[in-house]
């Protein structure tokens, strides 16, 4: 299992975290950004990164070493996906969208630039969703609009205005649901039709979300705490109270590549610079002292996380990509 961070300070921060002894040990610091990182995603032992600077960086975790650099955009870089199907470890394209508006469509083989998609939103996107099937994706900006964009054709098929601004889309697993979140209330929806199914309130400002396999969404934010909602009843199945001294900014649900943990071991990162991993079912009957720890010292801004272990043909599948890749 593997852990990235992004901070202020322009570094990004690589971790591998092994499921016996549960160490989070570092592989890697880089300072390859000129401004701020936003936004990183990682699919197996590819990384990557986006920042103010108007720039994706690529990294290949098991080498802890640079793959290049990706310069189609013209704003900020707010958020970033990969597309991994089911039966390969290597990922099939990446997705970015940036603060003008923009998104664009990778093909993670070489890192060829598919498509700029220019307006998708009139303001800055705040966060995109890829469904599962890597046929679609779902957007929010600033513009307080909802879109859909068909990465098949590679155009926006669907926009809508929600009223309000949301900060954050995301899909469960199965791609049947998906959620939004505005300021301290996380709405609920069928994939299909968008209907809503549930709505919920947190006490303060979440600022992520991440959804896990045991059917479980968890929410971190001003609060401090990492809560864990039941997507089908709304309520609150568990929660670790004051699980960091600041602000929480990246909450991941982590598994074994065989699934064999569902979700049940968190890891999160906070404003100020730490990263730690907890077992959320230790928050229903005690407040959990967390798994593993590490004091980046740095002010973090995001956190991915991949439930794959390293294997041969992962490193294979990148031998031959370490080289700047830019157009």
């Amino acid at each position: 299992m593997s852990l990235v961070a992004g901070s202020y300070e322009k570094f990004i921060w690589g971790f591998t975290l092994k499921p016996q002894s549960l160490i989070l040990t570092p592989l890697f610091s880089y300072s390859s950004h000129l401004s701020l990182i936003k936004t990183v995603a990682i699919s197996g032992s590819v990384v990557a990164s986006g920042g103010g600077d108007d720039t994706i960086h690529l990294y290949n975790l098991s080498t802890a070493s640079s793959l290049g650099s990706l310069h189609h955009h013209s704003a900020t870089v707010t958020a970033l996906s990969f597309y991994t199907p089911p039966d390969l470890l290597f990922p099939r394209n990446l997705i970015s969208a940036a603060a003008d508006g923009s998104v664009c469509l990778y093909d993670a083989d070489g890192f060829v630039h598919f498509k700029t998609l220019p307006s998708v939103h009139r303001k800055a996107v705040n966060d995109l969703a890829l469904h599962p099937s890597g046929k679609l994706a779902l957007t929010v900006g600033r513009d307080e609009c909802l879109a859909m964009v068909n990465l098949v054709r590679g155009r926006r098929s669907f926009c809508c205005r929600l009223g309000k601004e949301v900060s954050l889309v995301k899909y469960d697993c199965s791609g049947e649901k998906f959620c939004m979140v505005t300021e301290e209330k996380v709405s609920v929806h069928e994939a299909e039709g968008a209907r809503l199914l549930l709505e919920f309130e947190c006490q303060k400002r979440i600022l992520c979300a991440a959804y896990a396999k045991n059917g479980l969404l968890y929410t971190g934010g001003e609060d401090r705490n990492i809560t864990a909602w039941d997507i089908n009843s709304g309520k609150v199945a568990y929660s670790i109270e004051e699980a960091h001294a600041t602000r929480v900014k990246g909450i991941v649900a982590l598994s074994d590549s065989d699934g064999s943990t569902g979700g049940d071991l968190v890891a999160s990162a906070s404003s100020d610079g730490i990263i730690r991993v907890w077992d959320i079912r230790m928050a229903a009957t005690e407040k959990p002292n967390p798994l593993s720890e590490c004091k980046t010292q740095s002010r973090l801004t995001c956190l991915a996380g991949s439930t794959l272990k390293f294997k041969k043909i992962v490193a294979s599948n990148l031998k031959g990509q370490d080289q700047t890749m830019e157009d």
